[in-house]
């Protein structure tokens, strides 16, 4: 009975390791993904250009201002250009919190695929991973 035992339990213990030593790893560098990537390029040239509008409102509020006497006008112009202001800011970050989200989306199935592809069992960040993984970096890049 022992020895049937003793027979299960190394057989077993076998068993994990061939299961354990089928699984391969691969890493990522997710920043220089993002970095390379013209998704997050072109998503950072459209915000700069949304941000810059939103500095012509302030310009605008400034002239605006400076030529205005009463202190009544003032109050109001300047409450004018700040609701300008935040409902143009509010917009802004909405889509860009919503394209950056579809772009990160986009970039993980690039990198799933690419996983399944190779034939990679676990996925992980660069810098998450201290030791060990084949880096598939690259290869998602191209």
């Amino acid at each position: 009975m022992k020895k049937i035992l003793l027979i299960c339990l190394i057989s077993y213990s076998l068993l994990n390791q061939c299961v354990y030593a089928a699984e391969d790893i691969a890493v990522v560098d997710l920043q220089k993904i993002v970095d390379r990537s013209p998704q997050v390029q072109k998503l950072k040239t459209e915000h700069e250009t949304k941000i810059s509008e939103l500095n012509k409102i302030i310009l605008n509020a400034q002239k605006e201002l400076e030529k205005e006497t009463d202190i009544n006008k003032m109050m109001a112009t300047e409450e004018k250009y700040r609701l300008e202001f935040n409902q143009k800011k509010n917009k802004i970050d909405e889509e860009y919190a919503k394209k950056l989200s579809e772009t990160e989306n986009s970039i993980k199935k690039q990198i799933q695929t690419k996983a399944k592809e190779k034939g990679f069992d676990y996925v992980f960040a660069k810098s998450v991973l201290l030791y060990g993984g084949q880096d598939i970096t690259d290869d998602i890049l191209k």
